[in-house]
């Protein structure tokens, strides 16, 4: 299995012969190595609603029917402009072709501003904890520091863990320390920063406060092996 990188909160998971993207903010993001005319996902996991994660789901999914995973509300938002989905909600787990999904909290805000200059509520923003060929990988989403994130590591051993470190509108770097020692992942990465100017940190910073040392800084594209 091999996951990679592709700026902001973008990540790609591909596993025998299948594709799958999280967030798939392409269009719009400057730190992506991404095109989306290049890519054709088979499955598209969302952690919540907001356009910088969200993104080109909707082009993306419609090029050979991906199934878009997400919370029952983004997900009905998002059936209703023609693309095929699978809600679920936080706790909850479901066993895919790829392997198996379950949706854990999140602290953040959620939903699609719209050209009338409205609010479309899309659900609870979520993390994904991804189980896939005996390996699990946990991809926080957008998030505060919270203490159970010491739970859903103890009852979820993680080898990779996606952790956002640009502050301002999830955790800073020194938050993001802390929840990686929470979840003891044997792997964590830095997502989220620099994108914007207002969420723009040093990752090298942020893997220097892991007192574990089991911090990797991936360039977009960058892959692992799982």
């Amino acid at each position: 299995m091999k996951v990679s990188y592709h700026g902001h909160s973008v990540v790609k998971i591909v596993t025998d012969g299948k594709e799958i993207l999280i967030d798939p903010f392409i269009t719009g993001n400057g730190n992506t190595d991404l095109k989306v005319e290049n890519e054709s996902p088979d499955f598209i996991l969302l952690t919540h609603g907001h356009g910088d994660h969200v993104g080109d789901t909707v082009q993306l999914a419609k090029k050979k029917d991906a199934l878009v995973i997400a919370m029952v509300e983004l997900a009905n938002y998002l059936s209703w402009q023609g693309v095929k989905t699978h809600g679920m909600n936080i706790g909850g787990s479901y066993e895919f072709e790829f392997g198996k999904v379950k949706f854990t909290q999140a602290f953040h805000s959620t939903g699609v501003e719209t050209w009338e200059q409205t609010i479309i509520y899309t659900g609870m923003p979520a993390g994904l904890l991804i189980t896939i060929e005996g390996k699990t990988i946990y991809h926080a989403g957008d998030t505060s520091l919270f203490f159970d994130m010491k739970l859903i590591g103890e009852r979820h051993p993680i080898d990779l863990a996606f952790l956002p470190i640009g502050d301002n509108f999830t955790m800073g770097p020194e938050d993001a320390a802390y929840a990686a020692k929470l979840l003891h992942a044997k792997t964590v990465v830095p997502i989220h920063y620099n994108t914007f100017p207002v969420i723009k940190q040093d990752p090298g910073r942020f893997i220097n406060l892991l007192e574990d040392g089991n911090g990797k800084v991936l360039q977009p594209g960058e892959t692992i092996e799982l």
